[in-house]
């Protein structure tokens, strides 16, 4: 089964016209959901990638491919890893005088924070990355949730 090139919704073989926006379908060349999107890959392959640079990778498939499964990975991808870049600059510079400092005895409160945040990016990370490639929507309980409000369901 063919997706809608506008919305993304299942459209059906050799329609034409997409029956959730109405935009016309080209009969020609029908891209097959299993195989291959707008991005020329694999859903979860797409998926996948929309986690490996971050919220930069989430950005740039939420522009370019308009398949729900991707929507959704890329749209969690912004608001997890964008969260954690946010968070990491707030620590880096309310600590900042502790993280070259590193107190009497070489160890400082805001450095064991920054770095433990680094530990929770990398792990999310890695966990993301392989439920997308599984092809799982895994959700992130607050982050899935922000991000479905600030960008709509995928």
């Amino acid at each position: 089964m063919a997706h809608c090139t506008k919305c993304g919704a299942a459209v059906g073989d050799n329609v034409a016209f997409c029956p959730a926006c109405g935009a016309p379908q080209s009969a020609h060349n029908p891209a097959p959901a299993a195989t291959s999107g707008q991005s020329g890959l694999q859903e979860n392959a797409a998926g996948a990638l929309c986690y490996v640079l971050g919220w930069i990778t989430g950005l740039i498939f939420f522009f370019i491919d308009k398949r729900p499964y991707v929507r959704f990975h890329a749209t969690q991808s912004i608001v997890v890893f964008g969260a954690l870049t946010i968070l990491s600059e707030i620590l880096s510079n309310v600590f900042g005088f502790s993280f070259l400092a590193g107190g009497v005895t070489g160890f400082s409160l805001g450095f064991a924070l920054w770095r433990l945040l680094h530990l929770l990016g990398v792990i999310l990370w890695l966990l993301l990355i392989i439920k997308a490639y599984q092809g799982e929507r895994f959700r992130i309980p607050i982050a899935a949730d922000l991000a479905d409000k600030i960008f709509g369901k995928s």
